[in-house]
């Protein structure tokens, strides 16, 4: 398999190895709700905090979350999004082997990025999860309208890589049926069996039993399926679905026959497709808008919408589940986002937040979270374990 060589490769691919082990500091002002559910929010730096939860969690989480630095060549109030190429390959690297060490063998690591990296992270997770792992590279309409003062082309996208620790082992929940897919189904004969859509009787692919002539309820007579088409079901199984009333005649009983297929019969889950669009699962504007009702001011330009990440949790774990999530503390600026997909999910999900702060840098204080220097390396926050945190103590 091809690999990505960059200068300091050698030296990063065994960084992980040599991150000491750290002592979790819990932080009982700063802690609210249950202390025995196990959800913590952890400020420090997040190579170190993640080699902390080893001991603990090694094998354990069923899905991460990640949001890293896209390296943008942009600076922003909390952290550096303008690397060197290989500066960034390098701070990745480590974090991914300690990423993929937390999970388990059915869990999977969901990561967001763009095109300014995203297909150099491609590669090196491809060898750090192994290719046949990779999963999906989901892509996210994370705006609604395009750019008009692009300079080539409006950038109306994320990706969000998936990869499993195992792909022989992960299974995905189904993505719920909408509205709008049940929107076509109905009754027009009041069918006992409630509301139903109707489907084509032929198609193209060759089937010996299916040419034979119908006669339909009203006498007329239909020779044989359409040129080059064949009839779904042999003449014996057409008049048995006939007999219990899946065949549609039309309301005269004159029409070409077709197959009644009930919306209690269908399969109840979708399969999560690759194309997200912002009607499903909101766009940067909704996440700003978010920040705005939780902290009075945006502070972060591009952060990730509730629905975005509801829908992730909902695909990739199930109640009670380990559930990690990490993230620049300027993307939310600490915000309680994970509180609120909770309680819209009434989930009991165990949650881990790794939030990326520097040795010394003080964090700002909002009405939704208070934090003091970060002088310590890591420190362990509790939230709480019912419904929506409405602050941080």
């Amino acid at each position: 398999m091809p690999i990505l060589n960059w200068l300091t490769r050698d030296e990063d691919i065994r960084t992980a190895q040599h991150v000491p082990y750290r002592l979790l500091e819990e932080v009982p002002d700063s802690s609210a709700g249950d202390v025995g559910a196990g959800n913590m929010l952890i400020q420090g730096d997040n190579l170190e905090a993640l080699k902390a939860l080893l001991p603990f969690y090694a094998g354990r989480v069923k899905c991460i979350y990640i949001d890293p630095p896209y390296n943008t060549r942009s600076a922003f109030e909390h952290y550096d999004d303008n690397l060197e190429h290989t500066q960034w390959l390098a701070m990745m690297w480590p974090r991914l082997e300690l990423l993929r060490d937390l999970l388990a063998e059915d869990g999977s690591i969901w990561v967001s990025i763009d095109d300014n990296e995203g297909h150099y992270l491609k590669v090196i997770m491809d060898e750090v999860f192994g290719r046949r792992n990779f999963i999906a590279n989901t892509l996210w309409q994370k705006v609604f309208s395009p750019k008009n003062t692009a300079r080539h082309f409006s950038d109306d996208h994320d990706h969000i890589l998936v990869f499993a620790r195992n792909a022989d082992k992960w299974v995905p929940n189904p993505m719920p049926r909408s509205d709008r897919m049940n929107k076509g189904y109905k009754n027009p004969d009041n069918d006992p069996r409630g509301a139903w859509t109707s489907g084509d009787v032929s198609a193209r692919n060759f089937y010996g039993a299916g040419r034979y002539a119908i006669t339909c309820p009203s006498g007329r007579v239909i020779a044989g399926p359409p040129n080059g088409m064949y009839w779904r079901v042999s003449e014996e199984r057409f008049w048995e679905m006939d007999r219990d009333g899946r065949i549609w005649w039309g309301k005269d009983g004159n029409n070409t026959p077709r197959i009644k297929r009930f919306l209690t019969e269908v399969k109840q889950g979708v399969v999560p497709q690759t194309l997200w669009m912002n009607t499903e699962v909101g766009n940067t504007q909704e996440a700003k808008k978010e920040v705005v009702a939780l902290f009075g001011e945006v502070n972060f330009m591009t952060p990730k919408p509730e629905r975005l990440i509801q829908r992730i949790i909902n695909i990739a774990t199930d109640p009670n589940d380990l559930v990690r999530l990490m993230r620049n503390s300027g993307k939310y600026r600490i915000r309680s986002a994970v509180s609120h997909v909770r309680a819209s999910l009434n989930s009991k999900h165990r949650i881990s937040d790794v939030f990326i702060t520097k040795a010394a840098r003080t964090i700002q204080q909002t009405s939704a979270a208070k934090f003091q220097q970060a002088t310590m390396t890591t420190r362990l926050h509790r939230f709480a374990e019912r419904g929506r945190m409405r602050r941080f103590f």
